[in-house]
C-alpha cells in the first residue's frame, strides 16, 4: 500500500464567500469566469484549494487582483 500525498483543505463557496464578505453565488461566478479554480466533486459540487484562496485574499487585499 502506497502512503497517501497529505491531502489539501477544500472550502466550499460559503466558507470562501465569509473569508471575502460576499454572497456565495459571486464566489461561484469568480470560478466560472477563471478568477479561480474550482474542484468538482462526484455529486458536482465546487470545491475550492484552501491555498489558492489564501491567495487571491492577498491579492485583493492588496489590490492587485489579477
Amino acid at each position: 500500500m502506497q502512503p497517501q500525498p497529505e491531502q489539501e483543505a477544500l472550502l466550499t463557496p460559503s466558507e470562501v464567500a465569509a473569508m471575502f464578505r460576499v454572497n456565495p453565488k459571486t464566489v461561484t461566478r469568480w470560478a466560472r469566469a477563471g478568477k479561480i479554480s474550482a474542484i468538482r466533486t462526484l455529486g458536482g459540487h465546487r470545491r475550492f484549494r484552501a491555498s489558492e484562496i489564501r491567495r487571491f485574499l492577498e491579492q485583493v487585499e492588496e489590490g492587485t487582483e489579477v
